[in-house]
């Protein structure tokens, strides 16, 4: 048996039978969250494994979710469990207990620890954005620049620098528990080499200061600006680092992996399955590489909105989905 066994055997209805097969069956507590009528024929179905992990699955709305040691406390099982009735400090407990554990077997395995991060100043003469009063040709290509990409001075703290090497580069700061502890620089000359002028410490993963407990799922991405416009987050590259995984399930969120329409991306979908994680590849247009792409075509709201409900679980359907998607 395990925690989460344990938990989801408490909080089963009380009429129940077990079936020949192992099965747990009673009425399916999330056929009316799903658009359908609620469940009177027993059509829920709950197995347990020996190792610990248990499997639901609904034969009438097709719910499902599961949970195996050392995978990930995912958003579906914390939602059987809210319809269940299980009290949310109860649910924190039992995913805060699965993340200790798979980290304690990371640390065994892998030797991998949580990362910390230090302090570091940005690019000297540094200001921001919404402070600048010297309009020249330098800072008015940022301003145009950022109008160009849909971005908005009230996203992030964005900053400008006038000094040689950077006056031409909008300065996006990295954030930690509210600390700046590294930027990038991103240049807004065309085709100027090279693009980017980063500090970045190992496995940091960008924009986790701005996944606030309301959020139900965090939108992870390749590049920082592309995060800002889902306010998401950006890995910094086509890799999760362990470190970086890490981070991710210490959110306690539902993750939505959206990966750039290149063959890197491939390569972070693979990555991303391994993880346990969601991954979104929504029905955009064939010409739109990556999330900034769709917000330039259809706008922000249309893009989380597809980004969202286009989100997968099954790795047979991400890897069907993966075919088209990279074509």
């Amino acid at each position: 048996m395990s925690v989460v066994s344990d938990t989801v055997l408490t909080y089963l209805p009380p009429k129940r039978k077990t079936t020949p097969s192992g099965w747990l069956s009673f009425n399916a507590p999330c056929c009316h969250h799903n658009g359908h009528t609620a469940d009177t024929r027993g059509r829920g179905g709950l197995i347990s494994n020996p190792d610990g992990g248990v499997s639901y699955h609904c034969f009438n709305c097709g719910f499902k979710a599961s949970w195996q040691p050392g995978r990930n406390f995912s958003h579906k099982l914390r939602k059987l469990l809210q319809w269940m009735g299980a009290p949310d400090d109860i649910i924190n407990k039992v995913a805060l207990e699965v993340m200790r554990e798979n980290e304690g077997v990371e640390a065994k395995t892998r030797i991998a620890e949580l990362p910390t991060f230090n302090t570091v100043p940005l690019p000297d003469d540094a200001i921001k954005i919404t402070d600048i009063t010297d309009f020249n040709k330098f800072s008015m290509a940022v301003l145009e620049y950022m109008a160009a990409r849909n971005l908005n001075v009230d996203d992030t703290d964005y900053y400008w620098s006038p000094s040689l090497g950077y006056r031409d580069r909008l300065i996006i700061p990295f954030y930690y528990e509210g600390r700046i502890v590294g930027w990038t620089g991103r240049s807004v000359v065309p085709d100027k080499k090279p693009k980017y002028l980063t500090e970045v410490q190992p496995g940091y993963v960008y924009g986790l200061d701005d996944q606030r407990y309301s959020k139900v799922f965090a939108i992870v991405c390749e590049g920082q600006l592309d995060a800002i416009h889902v306010e998401g987050c950006a890995l910094g590259g086509s890799e999760i680092s362990d470190q970086q995984a890490m981070l991710l399930n210490r959110l306690q969120k539902q993750i939505i992996v959206v990966p750039d329409r290149d063959n890197a991306g491939s390569k972070l979908v693979e990555r991303a399955i391994e993880l346990g994680y969601s991954i979104s590849m929504p029905e955009w247009r064939e010409d739109i590489n990556d999330i900034g792409d769709a917000v330039d075509v259809y706008g922000r709201l249309y893009t989380l909105h597809s980004i969202a409900v286009s989100a997968e679980d099954s790795p047979l359907k991400i890897r069907l989905r993966a075919k088209k998607w990279f074509t």
